[in-house]
């Protein structure tokens, strides 16, 4: 069924923009589904990631897309991509920041401009009871969704679907490490858990 949990937490991600805010950096930005949401806002948007066929979906998907700036798509590893300091007013990973290593935020940070806003939509292991019963209570919010989406879909006229997917990987690093490596690159930064396997970190930068 066409229910995707991270594309069901744009408008949560959304509500993180700063006010005022201009230029956009989209972390593992896969087919650019939430780059282009931000582009329709008026940001300059910067996308990276390392698949070059989902860019290329990207790059077409956004061609077709009216309004709004065009995105400016990059094939980099975000760990290792050098950043301009003090320039991006939102940065946001999508269920990517387990792809690399934690302290790839650091960078991250560094790249905000004052007041600038870092999110994380981020995926972590079921390890403690806590995690299996956050997981327990997802699982019909999810199985209604599922049936909810594939019924809407159903109405829509048939189409091609969608092959491309960016490449995923298991989360390995549980939450209360998270939190604890969270606290210590980003101090002040705010983490809660979702539904569907996901946690919120929301970073500001202060103001200089």
């Amino acid at each position: 069924m066409p229910f995707d949990h991270n594309d069901h937490y744009h408008r949560l991600l959304l509500r993180q923009l700063p006010p005022g805010c201009r230029t956009a950096l989209d972390v593992g930005c896969g087919t650019g589904r939430f780059a282009r949401r931000l582009a329709a806002r008026g940001l300059d948007v910067h996308a990276v990631d390392p698949s070059a066929e989902a860019l290329d979906r990207a790059r077409a998907a956004t061609a077709g897309t009216p309004g709004g700036p065009p995105v400016r798509y990059q094939q980099a590893d975000a760990a290792r991509l050098q950043l301009p300091p003090g320039h991006y007013d939102f940065i946001s990973c999508l269920a990517s920041l387990h792809h690399m290593p934690f302290e790839t935020v650091s960078t991250l940070r560094a790249s905000l401009a004052p007041g600038g806003v870092l999110a994380v939509l981020g995926c972590y292991p079921e390890r403690t009871t806590a995690d299996y019963a956050w997981s327990l209570a997802a699982v019909p919010a999810n199985a209604a969704a599922r049936l909810a989406l594939g019924a809407a879909e159903a109405l829509r006229p048939s189409g091609a679907a969608d092959p491309v997917r960016a490449p995923t990987a298991p989360p390995t690093v549980p939450l209360s490490r998270i939190r604890r490596q969270a606290a210590e690159l980003l101090p002040g930064c705010r983490i809660r858990r979702l539904l569907f396997w996901r946690y919120l970190l929301v970073f500001r930068r202060p103001d200089d």
